[in-house]
């Protein structure tokens, strides 16, 4: 315990240690944070698709990224018909409904996408609805009429008849001022949509939501249908950590004990194990698991146990076997026998607690190797489709090609949280290596 105690008091004399230190600890509060925030149920729901999804803009970079360097582009604007004024007038078997939707446009560059989306509710028969587009210098653009549903989405900027009529795709044509010209430039200012609805039906009614998507997003930016990504850089935090942590613990702490109780036994146990150890050694582990993930499953669970599996009759096994030899003749170990110690006592009690010391800085070192192989696998294909994972991202970032369109932050972000973990628990591993390994200690 002194021994645990005082090379603790030393890892503050190594500043890599404390930075180590710091990003785990900066990892695990994130993990923490959000499994309490955006609980498991609600971040599979959001990554699956939900109604949040049409309210985002397609492979938008994030707000601060462009806001660092100088720009003022659009965010997403949304305006909902429960906000505003809205007019209305009652005839024999329906009603007429005015909705002005109003909203401020300050910003330097054109949005990617406009969608209104409307919602009829109580109506004998289908309405209509006539959309109109009022700039700041007062003209009126029409954008035509058409038949509502009950659920229906108007895109407004793939109306092929509007872009016609004004030179440029809608998104761009109705902010670009009258006289746009070839290379237009947003003007800044009030725009209002203008919906008029005939209704059918006495308790007829209409809601109306507009999106003006803008070309940034959130902290994160959004990827190719709609996702904010900070969800799968939030939930890929607690999960790499506790597919890393799991991966090693298991691994680590079975293959000590089955070492351990081969040179103890030794003979025909201690043989068994060096074979199957020598076996399992020229296995190799990827290809394996690509193999479970293309034939079977690629739950995150199931690789996780196949990892475990093939972790277990590891070379650590002989790595630990020659340093438990020289502790099984030690006098204390034979004095532990003679007062009658079971086998599993003087294994788990007195021999395993020997070497403890040297094998944390290993054991801390091989959780980011285990979070790397999780989204290897994720980059290849056989990442869980369930879970938002780092390694997910990056591979949507592959599909999509992410760096060929530009879209540098979809793969940025997961790559340096990746490399922010393994830098992490390796500056911390070698400063414990340092402490604990009396080969490594300064004089």
């Amino acid at each position: 315990m002194n021994r645990w105690l005082s090379g603790l008091r030393e890892l503050r004399e190594y500043p890599s240690a404390i930075g180590g230190m710091a990003l785990i600890a900066f990892l695990i509060g994130l993990s923490v944070y959000t499994v309490i925030v955006i609980p498991y149920s609600q971040a599979l729901e959001q990554w699956r698709g939900g109604e949040e999804w049409q309210m985002h803009p397609v492979n938008a970079g994030p707000v601060w990224a462009d806001r660092l360097f100088g720009g003022n582009k659009p965010e997403t604007i949304t305006v909902d018909s429960d906000d505003v004024d809205v007019q209305q007038q009652t005839f024999d078997g329906g009603r007429q409904l005015r909705i002005p939707m109003g909203f401020d446009f300050p910003y330097d560059d054109f949005p990617s996408e406009i969608n209104l989306f409307l919602q009829s509710r109580g109506a004998d028969r289908q309405g209509f609805v006539r959309l109109s587009w009022r700039t700041p210098d007062g003209d009126i653009i029409p954008l035509g009429t058409q038949r509502i549903a009950r659920d229906d989405r108007v895109s407004i900027s793939q109306d092929r008849s509007l872009e016609g009529r004004l030179g440029h795709p809608p998104h761009i044509g109705l902010f670009a001022g009258a006289d746009p010209g070839d290379a237009p430039e947003p003007v800044s200012g009030r725009y209002e949509l203008v919906v008029d609805a005939m209704l059918f039906g006495d308790d007829a009614t209409l809601d109306a939501e507009l999106a003006v998507y803008g070309r940034v997003h959130g902290i994160a930016g959004t990827d190719h249908q709609r996702r904010d990504l900070m969800v799968a850089l939030l939930w890929g935090t607690p999960v790499a950590l506790a597919f890393g942590l799991l991966a090693a613990v298991g691994t680590t702490v079975t293959t000590l004990v089955i070492a351990a109780a081969g040179v103890w036994f030794g003979g025909l146990v201690d043989a068994t194990i060096q074979r199957l150890t020598e076996v399992n050694i020229i296995l190799p582990l990827l290809p394996i698991l690509v193999m479970v993930g293309t034939l079977y499953s690629t739950s995150i669970w199931l690789m996780l146990g196949v990892v475990i599996a093939l972790g277990i009759f590891s070379a650590g096994i002989k790595m630990y076997r020659a340093m438990l030899l020289p502790i099984r003749q030690a006098p204390y170990i034979e004095a532990a026998r003679a007062y009658g110690a079971s086998n599993t006592r003087i294994i788990l009690r007195y021999m395993i607690p020997r070497i403890l010391p040297v094998l944390i800085p290993t054991f801390v070192t091989l959780i980011p190797t285990y979070v790397f192989l999780e989204a290897s696998l994720a980059v290849l294909g056989l990442g869980d489709p369930v879970l938002p994972t780092w390694g997910k991202v990056l591979n949507d970032a592959q599909v999509q090609s992410a760096l060929y369109n530009g879209f540098y932050y979809w793969v940025v972000s997961p790559a340096l949280l990746l490399m922010l973990t393994g830098l992490g628990f390796a500056m911390l591993g070698f400063a414990l290596d340092r402490v604990f390994n009396p080969r490594l200690r300064t004089q």
